[in-house]
């Protein structure tokens, strides 16, 4: 019985980030490092902001719901890939790579569209900060978080239902580490174009939109922070905005690398080298770069860290 709408494949071989039999362990021992990393550095955020009363602000909410999307995101594929490093056939089901699938992709919109509240809140910190609280209020920082949840979702049905439409005949190699939307487009025996435009649009639309928010948002910020006098206060706004920026910057970029243009076969050994960035790298990155470049994080952590102790 066909596990799809007309398809005949049952089950998908991934062929990893490499087939040189040498790198197998030493990448198996880097990534799971890694992936240890960003379990425990994002789930030590999400508890230190759930148990500081201080850090109950837009801001770190913001934050703890990145925390919670980046560790939800890492997993999706991650255990997987270890698993591949190890084993001799690296084989996931159709409907197991559709689940992957979908998944990847509501994390990865979720975290587009949470990077841009985060941006909207720096936004009104600084160049509104009278009106903070009445504009970043409880009622609208969850309903911009809603808002992040329910693009993500209808996005990533989008795309996992136009997967589902191919067709997948005999070939059954997919050239990466997991079920990502270009590779699974080489295999299908049936015209893409329908589904590649579709891809594009949507792609072009949960890239383009949130990075001019995001452009516009700080280019409002920076000219606040240039006709702040006191250097005192320069330097504690480019503070707020710097690792924001730079999570951004590593996020959007990789991100639109690999899907703002056609798919090749050429390209794929490329877009892997991206994917890393976007599905191991940066989720790892994320709770480092806020907690050791964030005043009030280090200042909880200690007091937490403190209360233990005693």
């Amino acid at each position: 019985m066909a596990p799809g709408n007309g398809s005949f494949v049952t089950e998908f071989i991934l062929v990893g980030l490499t087939d040189k039999p040498y790198l197998q362990l030493p990448l198996f021992l880097l990534f799971l490092g890694m992936y240890m990393v960003t379990v425990l550095g994002n789930l030590g955020l999400i508890i230190l902001i759930g148990i500081n009363s201080h850090l109950h602000t837009p801001m770190y909410f913001f934050l703890f719901n990145l925390s919670f999307t980046d560790l939800c995101y890492s997993s999706v594929f991650t255990p997987k890939m270890l698993i591949n490093f190890i084993s001799k056939k690296n084989i996931i089901s159709y409907r197991g790579c559709m689940t992957q699938l979908y998944f990847f992709c509501f994390f990865c919109i979720s975290e587009i569209y949470v990077l841009t509240s985060m941006a909207y809140d720096r936004y009104v910190a600084i160049c509104n900060p009278l009106l903070y609280n009445i504009a970043m209020s409880p009622k609208m920082c969850s309903s911009l978080i809603l808002g992040s949840y329910l693009m993500a979702f209808s996005s990533a049905m989008a795309h996992t239902g136009s997967m589902l439409r191919l067709t997948f005949c005999d070939v059954n190699t997919i050239n990466h580490y997991f079920c990502d939307i270009y590779p699974l487009f080489q295999l299908s025996c049936m015209s893409t174009y329908v589904s590649e435009l579709e891809v594009f649009i949507l792609s072009s639309i949960n890239i383009i939109v949130p990075s001019l928010t995001i452009f516009f948002s700080y280019s409002f910020i920076l000219s606040t922070i240039l006709h702040i006098s006191s250097k005192e206060g320069r330097s504690k706004a480019f503070s707020t905005c710097s690792s924001h920026m730079i999570v951004i910057s590593l996020f959007f970029g990789s991100g639109a690398f690999m899907y703002l243009k056609p798919s090749s076969a050429e390209s794929m050994d490329e877009g892997k080298v991206s994917s890393v960035f976007y599905t191991n790298v940066i989720p790892m990155m994320n709770p480092l770069i806020y907690s050791l470049r964030n005043k009030d994080v280090k200042i909880a952590l200690r007091k937490t860290l403190g209360r233990r102790k005693f």
